[in-house]
């Protein structure tokens, strides 16, 4: 079942008091805290004529957006952000000099859920697929590239079994090539996302395979 979240019009429709969190509100958020999801398909002819095989898709359910602080600012002024640890030591970075009123957004993810993502990914995709992480580390170097290095790190170390370090495939690739390279192979592998990403190309993908109703999660 695919849960619709509220926009302005939903609010005003149903008189909504705000649009609540999508991440602390949403249904499944028990199972969303820390746990990697995988978003896939049945096997069955797809609409897209080249997929004769599955194509898996791994979300990442965690952080991002989903559980990302988002505010309106009034007008000039400099926005900041700052991290406090416990040891008392400050990191601060300055973010924009704004000429004038807009929106900001802060978005977070840890190193242990994405650890915990890539294991998953690269020990638990079955049928000796090959996995393909994605992400616009081009743009959001350090953000990303955490992506990037911890799913590297995995790839290549003890935490995966010898029996599917050999059968494995893995490779980074950046999401426009990936989703141009969907379109064009046949399908047999796994697509690694972070949270936002998986939660489109989840219905793209199925939209190519002829429903969301095919989908099934887990």
């Amino acid at each position: 079942m695919r849960h619709h979240h509220p926009d302005e019009a939903r609010v005003k429709e149903f008189g909504l008091k705000e649009m609540w969190n999508r991440e602390r509100h949403h249904p499944q958020h028990p199972r969303r805290r820390g746990f990697p999801r995988a978003d896939h398909l049945q096997e069955r002819a797809a609409t897209v004529p080249g997929w004769t095989k599955p194509i898996i898709i791994g979300r990442h359910a965690f952080g991002d957006q989903y559980r990302a602080t988002d505010f309106r600012f009034p007008g000039k002024g400099t926005l900041s952000m700052k991290f406090v640890g416990e040891d008392g030591k400050v990191i601060e970075r300055e973010v924009y000099k704004s000429p004038s009123a807009g929106v900001a957004l802060a978005m977070y993810n840890l190193d242990d859920s994405i650890a915990d993502f890539a294991r998953a990914s690269l020990t638990r995709p079955g049928k000796g697929y090959s996995v393909y992480l994605s992400t616009k580390n081009t743009i959001l170097k350090t953000y990303d590239g955490r992506f990037k290095d911890i799913f590297q790190r995995f790839s290549t170390t003890s935490s995966r079994p010898n029996s599917t370090r050999k059968k494995i495939t893995y490779e980074h690739r950046l999401i426009d090539d990936m989703v141009a390279a969907a379109m064009k192979w046949s399908g047999g592998y796994v697509w690694a996302c972070k949270n936002y990403d998986g939660d489109v190309q989840s219905d793209t993908i199925a939209q190519g395979y002829g429903s969301l109703g095919l989908m099934t999660s887990c």
